[in-house]
């Protein structure tokens, strides 16, 4: 059996962020996630897509945004069960939380905090009837390595952020890249649209706006893609990868059967307070939550991860009383929790 302060379902930046918050209060993390590794969507379906609005990093990979949080929280010692998924959650007696994994690990913590994105997900994919044929053999709905594009052939379809930061990247990797949208405009940041606008203007990208991919065609891989734009006859163009991203459909899994309060696939929380779910004892933060004016950014799942922390630590520790300190002046391991009033403070002198 695995005991611990705080339980931690999803290994993602949020939860891995909260490992570093907890152990600023001496609270010690494990963390679950059905992954076989650390990072979340961030390691999984984006390693290489760049992430602009961390604070501190102009731009930054999203695997190595995962190396700095792991970096981080690797002080607090965090204990990890991984390739594992959270199927069950029960209050014992003693008002503790004991969650049971699909492979039969039990994990026992005062404290659950769910932290698991968008939940498990799967790609939307496009309305092509053979698509299943080639999966693997020439189409990726996630790109975790770009090298394998290099001086490729490489057809994106989609409209968004994804679409457009992967035409981009894939412009300084792959020999051709074609970006198919099925409407005119696109939904992703003004930026990245101008940026892909530049591209074509400099023949580095083509770009087909409404049109869409309605057939695959090849032997064994993908050879070529079929496609349909409004007000020119069909074409095929000879592809070595076709990348569809339509975004993801998520879901919540086992969690939804957790008795937590349910809202657009969502848990509700408190965030007046806690970020608190309606069970006592257990919260969310990160995508998995929703609230009134909920921002989908892991800046703000940092933020919740923070509050959280300082809420869970009353719950463990009813008899200390918490004061908020600096880590410029504690260091990271200067906090002891104790009820104390706050010293006063050292003032040095220049001489």
């Amino acid at each position: 059996m695995v005991r611990t302060d705080i339980l931690i379902i999803g290994a993602g930046p949020v939860g891995l962020f909260t490992v570093f918050e907890a152990g600023l209060l001496k609270m010690k993390c494990h963390l679950i996630d059905v992954l076989p590794k650390p990072g979340g969507q961030c390691s999984e379906l984006y390693p290489k897509k760049p992430i602009y609005d961390i604070p501190g990093y102009p731009e930054i990979l999203a695997d190595e945004l995962t190396n700095k949080l792991l970096e981080q929280s690797k002080q607090f010692e965090p204990g990890f069960t991984l390739g594992e998924r959270a199927e069950s959650l029960n209050r014992e007696e003693d008002g503790s939380f004991t969650v049971i994994t699909n492979k039969g690990t039990v994990h026992k913590a005062p404290i659950v905090v769910i932290a698991g994105g968008l939940g498990s997900f799967e790609p939307r994919k496009p309305n092509i009837p053979i698509i299943e044929k080639f999966e693997n053999k020439g189409v990726h709905y996630f790109i975790q390595d770009p090298e394998i594009f290099r001086d490729k052939k490489v057809a994106i379809a989609g409209g968004g952020d994804s679409a457009l930061d992967w035409t981009i990247l894939l412009s300084e990797i792959a020999s051709e890249v074609t970006l198919i949208h099925r409407s005119n405009e696109f939904r992703g940041a003004l930026s990245s649209v101008e940026k892909v606008q530049q591209l074509k203007d400099a023949k580095r990208v083509n770009v087909k706006t409404s049109a869409q991919v309605v057939n695959l065609m090849g032997s064994e891989y993908l050879e070529s893609i079929l496609i349909d734009q409004s007000n020119h006859p069909q074409k095929e163009l000879e592809v070595d990868h076709f990348i569809p991203l339509f975004g993801l459909l998520p879901k919540l899994g086992p969690i939804s059967n957790w008795g937590l309060e349910i809202e657009k696939n969502a848990i509700k929380v408190n965030n007046s307070l806690d970020y608190q779910t309606n069970i006592p004892g257990v919260f969310a933060v990160g995508d998995v939550n929703i609230y009134p004016g909920k921002l989908k950014l892991i800046l703000c799942g940092f933020h919740e991860a923070t509050v959280m922390c300082q809420y869970a630590f009353k719950i463990i520790n009813p008899e200390k009383r918490f004061l908020l300190k600096y880590t410029t002046v504690t260091g990271v391991n200067g906090f002891d929790g104790s009820s104390k009033s706050t010293p006063k403070s050292i003032v040095k002198k220049i001489q």
